[in-house]
């Protein structure tokens, strides 16, 4: 009983008191008149046995008098306004500063921090108080700018998490003396100064991916989890295009968290062209950049230059660089040529295939470049074997010293029989590889007997001896296959094997990241950013980035994660870093912490003042029926209302819902948002039409592309969702019938035209899947003398709620300017689709009351842009209804002058 009275509050207090005035009511209503004076009459003997019909009762029932002081009391409990589970509200009465981290740890439940935020600033606005909302992600006022609460609800819509840290540095300098201060915390450990009155925060589990590294042919990505402790298992996609240049699915994987782990790591092997596909990889449903990882040159295809000489003319299977091609141009980017030639292409690998002697000249260039972090590949051959490369000294540009001669069966050094490959050991590149029998090495060149030599072999024979070695140089390296590129030595470039081992050495050519000394005095620029909901954007006009900002980068504002071009080479800046490590949030044991939902209130007044008006009607029910004046008449009367009042079943529709005059209609896409935005944007555009024009269109509809007729509708607004599943083949039947009786569909992406039309966003993908049946002729972007720029208004631009140029419309005729005519005559008729990415029901879009039910830009400047937005919704239903007239006013001079004449 406790319980239920603790979870019960009232709005108004002060009306309970007149509950004290019952007990004087129950005294007023019990009050009889004097006893009256008894007098005998002798006629009364006459009556006596008599009995009366009617007789009315002295004194009022107790259980009359009950039911009437339980209604008066349920009418002041009613009006005292009692809730059910209140919410709490604010605890201060001065201003209201409200603190975001939104930050990309944040996203994972971005819409119920915002409702949340909503229902705290509502709170405020109700107690009059002033109140500042500060996303600590974007660069902080010098000043709070507190607002009244109602303006603050209004840029809500405006507000978005961030794919970096919060930045607390300018926090501490602002002025927040008697302001009560809410934190909403994205839940992660940070060096947050202790100003919070109140703690807002998710307990939504938090989920990171780490970057992408890749050893011994496979790839590794590290997954972090807070907030959950159970074992679970995550899907991982690698996003990358497809042959035809769309983003896919490329793999997938699963990541696999043990109870009670922090972290998982999965490992996957793709096959080389798949991997140089990859853009990125993410953990599936994770609204958030923490949990998307970009990939960059590390994953991604190599240039390998091969060195070409007299000899490679020989037929192909003779030719030393022929196995090397075919090994390697499904995952490479190869260029052949001489040193002249290469070199300045600045390739990841250099290979030489039985070259021996370089000139000073040039052996000086192979030096400096391997340095630099090249890799010079060489294979043994015949000329190898006949020269004295590396026989005295160690050559700078061969791992080891070569013995003079050769090893072959049958020769002074020989074997009895063809060697086999032993497997490769765990120090080596090599190490997983499978060695197969079928590879067998006849010949070879003999490295010298070292102390280096042990560290410097990566293969070997059977036997022990050497057959690929490789030396450090600088930041490069020199690795040297002891036998020939061809199969004239062994066996192995007829195997898999070989394509194998030449992949691993090709990735390991480059380092992970440029050092600090390759970054000074260069300029990066971005090519793809993240935002904070882990979504991948182009970059556009973003500026350039100095080199030395990208040592061990920290993303920002100024440093946005993405991947960034430099030279020759591009980067992957992601939001967690390799090393990186999620942590609960703590804070002071004094300072309150709230979930982002709380118990929903219930509004009890509702409830007991029907209850009051029952238990009235009920009184004076049982005061006529004790006065015997209660007739069946008179109950009928009263009980009649009642019965009318019940709800009624719904009836069908006799008749279909079709509009007698001009009506605006949008399709159903069944994402309820949506439709209601889209019926809210036709409304607020019919308005305009009524008040500015001669049309005055009826309320918009709704239409169901399935059932209802769509003949009644000159223009059909569809939005593009991607919960909405595709029409059925009757319902495109229906579509292109309409779109050739002069109907007209307007296609809105809503997407702000990210990356262009007809690109691969998910919104512009849904609409080319749902737009494949229909019968669309050819479109063009929107002339700038097309009759849709002055059919009411004259406009150049066509904004919504953003402001994208790009508007698409049916291609016109190449119709030649005419001397004297301001315009071509283009469309003879109306465009039957126009395509648009601006968000236009949005911006149109008004309440019950007419206001604009969302907001558009800032200021004056974005009432501005919704006002051009009805403009062109004006001019959009002129056109439609009215075609091409106003391009035949152009021709009013002529006429008149020859009228004239």
């Amino acid at each position: 009983m406790s319980g239920l009275f603790a979870s019960l509050a009232f709005t108004t207090p002060l009306l309970l008191a007149a509950l004290v005035a019952l007990p004087i009511l129950w005294w007023l209503l019990r009050a009889v008149p004097p006893a009256p004076i008894k007098r005998r009459f002798p006629g009364i003997v006459l009556l006596l046995g008599l009995k009366d019909d009617e007789s009315q009762t002295a004194t009022t029932p107790w259980w009359l008098l009950a039911l009437r002081i339980i209604a008066l009391a349920a009418a002041i409990i009613g009006f005292s306004g009692p809730v059910l589970n209140p919410r709490t509200g604010a605890t201060g009465t001065g201003p209201l500063l409200i603190v975001m981290d939104a930050s990309w740890a944040s996203a994972r439940d971005w819409p119920a921090r915002m409702a949340r935020v909503d229902e705290i600033l509502r709170d405020a606005a109700r107690a009059g108080r002033v109140a500042a909302v500060l996303p600590l992600t974007d660069p902080l006022p010098e000043d709070i700018p507190f607002q009244s609460a109602n303006a603050w609800i209004e840029r809500l819509p405006g507000l978005a998490p961030r794919a970096w840290a919060p930045d607390y540095g300018g926090l501490e300098a602002l002025d927040t003396q008697g302001a009560e201060v809410v934190w909403i915390s994205d839940g992660l450990e940070r060096d947050r100064p202790a100003i919070a009155d109140r703690v807002v925060e998710g307990d939504r589990p938090i989920l990171g991916l780490t970057p992408a590294i890749y050893e011994d042919g496979e790839i590794t990505l590290r997954a972090l989890r807070l907030g959950d402790t159970g074992a679970r298992t995550a899907a991982l996609n690698v996003i990358g295009p497809a042959p035809n240049g769309a983003l896919t699915q490329l793999a997938t994987a699963e990541i696999a968290f043990d109870a009670g782990a922090s972290e998982a790591e999965v490992a996957l092997t793709l096959p080389p062209d798949l991997r140089n596909r990859v853009q990125r990889f993410e953990i599936a449903s994770q609204r958030s950049a923490g949990a998307v990882t970009l990939a960059d040159d590390s994953l991604s295809r190599r240039q390998v230059a091969l060195l070409t000489t007299a000899a490679d003319e020989a037929q192909d299977l003779l030719s030393p660089l022929y196995y090397l091609r075919r090994a390697l141009e499904t995952t490479t980017d190869l260029i052949e040529g001489d040193l002249e030639t290469v070199l300045p292409a600045a390739p990841d690998v250099l290979v030489f295939a039985d070259v021996a002697q370089l000139s000073p000249s040039e052996a000086e260039q192979v030096t400096e470049w391997v340095e630099e972090g090249g890799l010079l590949l060489r294979f043994a051959g015949p000329q190898v074997a006949a020269s004295d490369l590396a026989r005295t000294e160690e050559d700078p540009l061969m791992p080891v010293r070569l013995r003079s001669g050769g090893r072959t069966v049958g020769g002074a050094l020989s074997w009895g029989e063809p060697k086999q490959l032993r497997p490769f050991g765990e120090d080596s590149p090599f190490f997983g590889l499978a060695v197969s029998d079928e590879v067998a090495v006849t010949s070879q060149v003999m490295a010298q007997p070292d102390p280096s030599l042990a560290e410097r072999s990566i293969a070997a024979l059977a036997d022990g001896t050497p057959l690929v070695t490789r030396k450090a140089m600088g930041q490069g390296q020199v690795v040297l296959f002891h036998v020939t590129a061809n199969a004239e030595w062994s066996s192995l470039p007829l195997s898999g094997l070989f394509v194998q081992m030449l992949e691993r050495l090709a990735v390991s050519t480059r380092p992970v990241a440029p050092s600090e000394e390759d970054l000074a005095g260069t300029t990066w620029v971005p090519r793809i950013v993240l935002d904070g909901f882990g979504t991948a954007r182009e970059a556009g006009t973003l500026a350039g980035v100095a080199g030395e900002d990208l040592v061990d980068p920290m993303p920002g504002p100024n440093v946005p994660p993405g991947v960034y071009e430099g030279p020759a080479q591009s980067l992957a800046i992601n939001v967690l870093g390799r090393d990186a490590e999620l942590a609960p949030a703590t804070w002071p044991a004094t300072t309150p912490v709230e979930g982002l939902t709380q118990q929903e209130e219930t509004d009890l007044m509702p409830y007991l003042l029907a209850a009051a008006m029952i238990l009235l009607t009920l009184d004076i029910l049982a005061s006529l029926w004790l006065g015997g004046r209660l007739r069946r008449g008179v109950a009928v009367g009263l009980l009649l209302p009642l019965v009318l009042l019940q709800p009624q079943p719904a009836q069908a529709q006799e008749g279909p819902n079709v509009p007698t005059e001009v009506a605006l209609a949008y399709v159903v896409t069944g994402d309820a948002r949506v439709d209601e935005v889209s019926e809210a944007g036709l409304r607020g555009l019919s308005d305009v039409l009524t008040r500015r024009t001669s049309v005055e269109p009826e309320p918009p509809r709704p239409v169901d592309l399935e059932a209802d007729e769509l003949a009644f509708y000159p223009l059909l607004y569809w939005p593009v969702a991607q919960s909405q599943p595709l029409p059925s083949s009757e319902a495109y039947a229906k579509l292109n019938r309409y779109l050739r009786g002069g109907g007209m569909i307007v296609f809105d992406t809503r997407d702000a035209d990210i990356g262009g039309f007809g690109t691969t966003s998910p919104a512009a993908t849904r609409l080319r899947d749902m737009a494949a049946p229909l019968d669309i002729p050819p479109l063009e972007p929107l002339p700038a003398d097309h009759v849709m720029t002055r059919s009411f208004y004259l406009l150049q631009d066509f904004p919504g709620r953003y402001n994208s140029r790009d508007i698409w419309v049916e291609a016109s005729p190449n119709v030649e300017q005419v001397e004297g005519m301001p315009f071509r005559n283009l469309n003879d008729g109306v465009t039957p689709v126009v395509i648009g990415a601006n968000d236009w029901a949005a911006a149109w879009a008004v309440d019950a009351s007419g206001r604009p039910m969302l907001p558009v830009g800032r200021g004056f400047a974005g009432e501005q842009q919704r006002e051009i937005a009805y403009r062109f919704g004006v001019n959009l239903v002129m056109h439609v209804l009215s075609g091409n007239y106003k391009s035949d006013q152009v021709h009013v001079p002529a006429l008149l002058d020859r009228l004239g004449n």
